[in-house]
């Protein structure tokens, strides 16, 4: 039925508490940069900066990497490259403190397998807003490795992010698969099926650590993740 799978992660492969775990995060990098320039507040709001930046790419910038250092560079006024190389050691050391803030979604791989046994491709459509390091290693938290995907999109090499229905027609020219021949499985009625559903793709909304936004009801496909997994070993 379908010829892709896509899957968000946090939340979806990954149970996590959205907010809790930004809290978390944000925390953590913030403080590793305050020790190298600037003060902490100048250096939230250049995150945030970025973070919009990434969010508004419309393909101004060829990777939501340059749209966010970009941003950043222009609010603290400082070079960027000290800042990227510091957050390249942080996503492969202190990053893991986060860790215990996750747990193990025990139909994950049950899901994935299926999937790339009913589907030509397998996708990990995780929101574009970190380099690749940083959605490895989450992903590997939910006990999956990148060989377990044909495509995983981050940071450097993505031009679109959620909810911009660009995003999921970029991956499907990449993969080479029509929108209308993909399913997206995501936790968040707005990123996920909403926006995916804009982009024609056929969307399951899972339920387990669900974001469901106000005014946003989604009564399309949804489920327990179990009931996900039910559904594609049934396709």
């Amino acid at each position: 039925m379908y010829k892709a799978i896509l899957f968000d992660l946090d939340g979806t492969l990954l149970h996590l508490d959205q907010n809790e775990l930004l809290l978390a995060y944000f925390k953590l990098i913030i403080t590793e940069m305050a020790k190298i320039g600037s003060d902490i507040d100048t250096l939230k709001k250049a995150n945030k900066a970025g973070i919009h930046a990434m969010i508004d790419n419309n393909g101004k910038y060829p990777s939501n990497s340059l749209a966010y250092w970009n941003a950043f560079e222009n609010t603290v006024e400082l070079d960027p490259i000290p800042f990227k190389e510091l957050t390249d050691k942080f996503y492969r050391g202190d990053y893991v403190k986060i860790k215990p803030l996750t747990r193990v979604n025990p139909n994950a791989r049950r899901a994935v397998d299926a999937a790339r046994q009913k589907a030509e491709k397998v996708v990990l459509a995780t929101n574009p807003m970190f380099p690749r390091v940083a959605q490895l290693e989450r992903l590997s938290w939910a006990g999956f490795s990148e060989s377990d995907f044909d495509l995983i999109t981050d940071y450097d090499s993505d031009r679109f992010c959620k909810p911009n229905v660009e995003y999921y027609l970029d991956i499907c020219e990449r993969i080479g698969v029509a929108p209308a021949d993909c399913l997206m499985v995501g936790n968040d009625t707005r990123e996920d099926t909403f926006c995916g559903k804009l982009a024609g793709l056929d969307t399951f909304l899972v339920t387990d650590c669900l974001i469901e936004r106000e005014g946003e009801v989604w009564d399309g496909k949804r489920g327990s993740f179990s009931e996900l997994a039910d559904f594609i070993e049934s396709l």
